[in-house]
């Protein structure tokens, strides 16, 4: 689950990109966010009385988060390459890794960020500053992501958390969008956009809140070290975005990392009760 969620947001992400000249970074993921609130809302249809009010405000808080991620991540996409913003963010469940059990997690966590480092090659400088900053701030935002998402989806049933969550975010990222939509939205790049919000973020998203219910947000955040590198494939096959010698280095310590989470990341299989009601939930 977490890795087709990898493939599928990174794909959505190439494929967003030639948006970028037509409605902007901004408006790009505000419009991004509002096709995928209203998708889910109209499939899910959550009901507020299924929810108590402190799982309610956790889907409302995110939302926002979710906001955030989707927002500065587009803007880091816009002035940076494909591998390079999604190796920056990955900084954020990495640091999710570091607070996890011990046994293992920091080789992995280790591993993890030396590849990142290849993979952004900083010592050649010249990054754009707004870009990364954007990217950084993607980070905090996915970090916050995980955490949150594990606990909804530990304590809402189904993708309800989720359809409450998305719609939250749609507003916040149309607000934020709105004076650039307004002079530059067309028909046809709502239509396109309805079809890309469904390959990302609802099928990746969906997939997450799945994924962390099977598995501990430490081993999540290290497992998710991939996304760097798919970035990568993605960006070279789909933008022609060609990686170096160190950026290939750095997919090879990612993905070894990752396995090693795989490994050792599993959560505690839920009692036969729990195991019930997800079952009846799915």
């Amino acid at each position: 689950m977490a890795a087709t969620s990898m493939c599928t947001v990174q794909l959505g992400s190439a494929l967003t990109v030639p948006l970028f000249g037509q409605l902007g970074a901004l408006g790009t993921a505000g419009l991004r966010l509002g096709c995928t609130g209203l998708i889910l809302l109209v499939a899910i249809r959550p009901r507020p009385r299924d929810f108590s009010s402190r799982d309610l405000l956790a889907c409302m808080v995110l939302g926002l988060v979710t906001a955030g991620m989707m927002v500065f991540f587009m803007l880091a996409i816009a002035r940076l390459p494909l591998g390079t913003a999604s190796a920056l963010e990955f900084l954020g469940p990495l640091t999710v890794s570091l607070f996890g059990p011990r046994k293992g997690r920091l080789v992995w966590a280790a591993a993890a960020a030396t590849g990142v480092v290849l993979l952004t090659e900083p010592w050649h400088g010249g990054a754009d500053p707004v870009g990364v900053g954007s990217a950084l701030l993607a980070a905090g935002c996915w970090a916050a992501y995980i955490l949150l998402t594990q606990r909804v989806g530990d304590r809402v049933t189904g993708l309800n958390g989720l359809a409450v969550s998305m719609p939250v975010a749609a507003v916040l990222g149309l607000t934020l969008a709105a004076p650039d939509l307004a002079e530059r939205h067309t028909w046809s790049a709502l239509w396109t956009m309805l079809v890309l919000a469904v390959l990302s973020p609802v099928i990746p998203f969906a997939l997450e809140f799945l994924a962390l219910r099977r598995l501990t947000a430490s081993a999540f955040g290290t497992l998710m070290s991939l996304e760097p590198a798919i970035a990568l494939m993605v960006g070279l096959l789909v933008l022609g975005q060609r990686p170096g010698t160190a950026a290939t280095l750095g997919l090879v310590l990612v993905v070894v990392a990752s396995v090693g989470a795989t490994r050792s990341g599993a959560r505690p299989a839920p009692s036969s009760k729990e195991a019930l009601a997800s079952s009846s939930c799915a």
